[in-house]
Formats: structure tokens, sequence, C-alpha cells
């Protein structure tokens, strides 16, 4: 429990309600401090409460990779996925998704924002180089829930402060979260291995702005059917296909 301005008691579901608020209508908003502060006067907490609350919540549940059941380290199970970003000219970026078992891979569009390069940055305001948090959580939530339930089951990042809104992405996307431990990229081997396969197409020093989502479409598709001498010379997508087939007839038979 906590208390108001007024000094009296406010209940637990009260406070998450105002933090949900903050969340769901921060983009209506020129910054997250301005969503709090009109949010807090709604409300009739203080601001500097509310956001304080907003940070915990984002901070609150932090699990590591160390945490990660023996399904994920084992490869045992598709939908495990490992999670980065790719950096370009001028703060430019790519998000890439690498799912363990099949090392089917997906490309996140990160686009720059109206407005980056063209004034002074706003304080509290939008990344606009387009790979803030709340865009890479935008991101990561389109295009993995394009995925059936089976193949959503958690994301492994390194702790990037792309990350910051993880506990808003577990929500929206149903994903456990997982951090590597700091400046160890070797705790995420294949989305590593792949984002070195990545700069075949986008080497280092390039604006990766210049690359519109078709383009990344594409070349997620021409990793995706190369050859895999850890897959026995299987496709990512064909891999990802065998296991979707097997998991329907599995399906059918507990139904049967």
């Amino acid at each position: 429990m906590g208390k108001t301005k007024n000094g009296t008691r406010y209940p637990e579901e009260l406070r998450a309600r105002a933090v949900r608020m903050v969340l769901d209508h921060e983009s209506e908003y020129a910054s997250r401090s301005a969503a709090i502060l009109s949010i807090s006067q709604k409300v009739g907490y203080s601001r500097d409460s509310l956001r304080i609350w907003v940070k915990q919540h984002e901070t609150d549940i932090v699990l590591m990779i160390s945490d990660r059941p023996a399904e994920i380290s084992d490869r045992a199970v598709p939908g495990h996925w490992e999670g980065d970003l790719i950096l370009g000219l001028g703060s430019s970026a790519i998000g890439t998704l690498v799912e363990r078992t099949t090392r089917f891979t997906m490309l996140l569009h990160l686009p720059r924002m109206k407005g980056h390069g063209t004034g002074k940055p706003v304080k509290n305001g939008p990344a606009l180089a387009g790979h803030g948090a709340e865009a890479v959580r935008d991101a990561i939530t389109e295009t993995i829930s394009s995925l059936p339930a089976q193949l959503r089951r958690s994301l492994t990042w390194d702790q990037g402060a792309e990350m910051a809104q993880h506990a808003q992405l577990r929500i929206d996307t149903g994903l456990e979260i997982y951090f590597c431990d700091p400046q160890s990229p070797w705790q995420r081997g294949s989305n590593e291995n792949t984002n070195g396969l990545l700069r075949q197409y986008f080497p280092k020093g390039i604006d990766l702005s210049k690359h519109g989502a078709d383009e990344l479409s594409a070349v997620a598709n021409a990793l995706n059917t190369r050859l895999r001498k850890t897959l026995d010379w299987q496709t990512p997508a064909e891999a990802l296909d065998r296991l979707l087939k097997k998991d329907m007839i599995e399906g059918v038979a507990t139904i049967g």
C-alpha cells in the first residue's frame, strides 16, 4: 500500500490501473513525462509517485538466462527465440529474431521517426532513431504475434536499453523474457551467428534505415531457405515446417 497526495492509502489495484493507463495511452502524448503528468492529475496521485510506479512495473520482473528451463537450453522445444539489434550508420538499426531449434529468422523493420536529425532532442521524448524501447516492443509484438501460439514461448535478449519495456512486451505477446549476463553475446549464440550472416547483406558502416520492410523480408527468406549443416542439411524453413506439421499431427492424435 502507498499514499495519495492527500495522505490517504490507496489499494494496489488502483496503482496498477494508473500504471496501465500510462502504458496504454503514452503514445497519445508528446512524451512519457507528459503522459504521467496528465494521468496523475486525473487519478489524484502525485506525478513523482506515478513515475516511480511505472519504472518499477518495467523492472520488477527480470528473468536472467540462468532462470531458463532446460527445454530452452537443449533446444528440445521450438518457440524459444533469441533477439538483438544490428546497428548501422547514424544510429540506424535492424532487429533480429532467431528461433533456437530451427534457426528460423525474422527481421524487425525499425524506421527512423519523424523529426530525426532535424532538431534538438526532446528530454524524455521518443528515441527518434527508431530503436527505442517503445519502437522495439511494438516491432517484436507485431512480428511475433503473427506466429501460432506454440512458437511464442520465450525471448532471450541482452541488457540493452531497447528492452526497457520488457514487462509490457511480456503482457502483449505472452513471451517469457530472459536477459543475458552483461557482455556475454555468446549466450545468444544462434543470434550472433545469424547476425554474422546478415552482414553479408548489410555491411557495417551503412545506413540501415534505407532498407524497407519488403527488403528485410527478402533477406530473411534468403537465410531461411539456406541449407544448414547444423540442421542435417535442412533449411530453417523446412525445419520449422516439419515441426509445425508434427505438432498438428500430434494434436489431432490427442483429440482423437
